[in-house]
């Protein structure tokens, strides 16, 4: 039997979890849609110059498609000219005898051209091949009007017949994208920056961002389509530096609040449809990012009364990660925890993990100010032995590095978390970061997401000509290599990496790559 105390404290949880599951759906977004029309028809051209291999060529303009007839084995591709989210309509007709048999139609959606040059039959990646785009349909009834349920994620289109009949051709008329976001473009002001480069690396920034705007903060259009908090905390950043819908932000801390497990820790996603799902997947590192995505808004909002409902949750957060930490202030480095960090799998989370929690600690100490809580005291003196203890057990004066784990490994990520965590000073951290960027001895890092990371370290540090140095050669290798929208992962010395086994699987508009337009914007680089 329950303790009667206990049960009301269940019950009070249970009430305040409904409500905040109601504040989330009051704000649920207005939708914006736009009709985009194919600007060319390409072919795919194979080129090992480029990344995947795989480029296009011109074929014509969209108005020829008209005068085009496909029968079985044909197929065109459509450029859109632009990354696109949304539903895709076409009309067929059928060119000849009257169809005798079923058209058996094969669309084929792209974000890269690789994607619709390499059969999927041939993808051996863990992802489940689901999330390859594609969708076969069967018509018995020509001529049609298409409009397909499923939302898209793309630039190309392969139309391609598998089979109709030898009577009969078909042709293909009015092909359109119906668009779908949340974001309001006409809240953007351009950035208008002397450099062209940092110009058209904020223009994509906004486009990237602006796809992954839908209900939620999606972390990609493509995959997973699901609100993960740390892509959130990026994606907030950005919005608020150039597509401010801090709504929607505070949207998706409610429904993180929400949904907590029974110790009150946060997931690291929700799944959205048919109705709010709370991931079973719990990350160090990301449950504490609610503290900071709750702080980022409270700077950005002003608004106290969001911070007064949900203080109680996000000080949960670092309750339940203080738990971690071992008798001496260190957390602890053990087989049945995770903390996301980076994709690396050799990468050692142990320290960079650390750097997060001083990182969030802060952060939670200056929310408890701002409502005069007293809870600040103790968070400050928490903060205070914790820095102390990082100081003595994972700085390495040999090496001048921060190392982390039992073998005491160095990495870049080590490095920067350390930096964003304030443990040493503004002139060691520019030396550490130069240091550790010449010598090239730390494990190094694998997404836009630490590199965002690395960015802000920099710029932190008092180092922006590295910080702009390191954003060219980053996400500028990525327009170079003919991104519309930013990705999801991009490592320039190995353009095929991927984490899943295949970068057919990879998604090409991402959420946690739209960061340059905040690094830009926020500190006027």
């Amino acid at each position: 039997m329950s303790h009667p105390s206990l049960q009301r404290i269940t019950e009070q949880r249970i009430v305040e979890n409904k409500a905040f599951a109601t504040t989330a759906e009051s704000l649920l977004p207005v939708m914006h849609h736009t009709d985009v029309l194919p600007v060319r028809l390409v072919t795919l051209v194979p080129d090992d110059q480029v990344i995947h291999g795989w480029r296009t060529a011109d074929a014509g303009e969209p108005e020829q498609l008209e005068q085009m007839t496909f029968g079985k084995g044909d197929e065109v591709v459509l450029d859109f000219g632009q990354h696109l989210v949304g539903q895709l309509s076409l009309h067929i007709e059928p060119i000849g005898s009257p169809p005798d048999a079923p058209l058996h139609l094969k669309l084929t959606f792209g974000e890269m051209p690789v994607e619709l040059a390499v059969p999927f039959a041939e993808y051996d990646g863990w992802l489940s091949s689901s999330w390859l785009q594609e969708q076969s349909v069967y018509i018995d009834v020509l001529p049609t009007s298409l409009v397909l349920e499923r939302r898209y994620s793309f630039r190309y289109v392969k139309l391609e017949v598998i089979a109709s009949s030898v009577k009969y051709n078909v042709s293909f008329r009015h092909v359109n994208c119906r668009t779908v976001s949340s974001a309001d473009m006409g809240n953007v002001q351009p950035l208008n920056h002397m450099d062209a480069e940092l110009n058209r690396m904020d223009e994509v920034s906004i486009k990237t961002l602006a796809d992954c705007m839908q209900e939620v903060f999606e972390d990609g259009p493509k995959r997973d389509r699901r609100l993960w908090l740390g892509d959130l905390r990026l994606q907030a950043l950005a919005s608020y530096t150039s597509l401010p819908q801090p709504d929607l932000v505070k949207r998706c801390l409610y429904l993180f609040a929400a949904y907590p497990n029974e110790q009150g820790q946060v997931s690291a996603n929700l799944f959205i449809k048919p109705h709010v799902i709370p991931d079973d997947t719990y990350l160090f590192d990301y449950s504490l990012f609610f503290v900071s995505v709750l702080y980022d808004y409270v700077q950005a909002t002003g608004d106290m009364e969001t911070l007064a409902q949900l203080w109680s949750t996000a000080h949960r957060q670092v309750e339940l990660a203080l738990q971690r930490l071992d008798e001496q202030l260190i957390v602890r480095d053990t087989e049945e925890w995770w903390s996301f960090i980076d994709w690396r799998p050799q990468l050692n989370k142990q320290a960079p993990s650390q750097g997060v929690l001083i990182y969030a600690l802060r952060q939670a100490a200056e929310l408890a100010h701002l409502l005069h809580d007293e809870q600040e005291a103790e968070l400050r003196q928490w903060l205070d032995k914790i820095v102390d203890a990082t100081l003595e057990q994972l700085w390495d004066e040999q090496q001048g590095y921060f190392v982390s784990g039992h073998e005491r490994q160095v990495s870049q990520a080590s490095q920067i978390w350390m930096v964003l965590a304030g443990v040493l000073d503004q002139r060691q951290n520019r030396e550490l970061l130069n240091r550790m960027l010449q010598e090239n001895v730390a494990v190094p890092l694998t997404t836009p997401y630490m590199v965002h990371h690395l960015i802000e370290a920099l710029i932190l540090a008092g180092d922006h000509d590295t910080a702009i140095s390191e954003m060219k050669a980053y996400w500028g290798g990525m327009l170079n290599d003919g991104a519309d929208t930013f990705w999801e992962l991009y490592d320039p010395q190995d353009k095929e990496f991927s984490p899943y086994g295949s970068h057919l699987i990879n998604s090409y508009c991402h959420a946690w790559s739209c960061t340059p337009t905040y690094l830009l914007r926020k500190y006027n680089l």
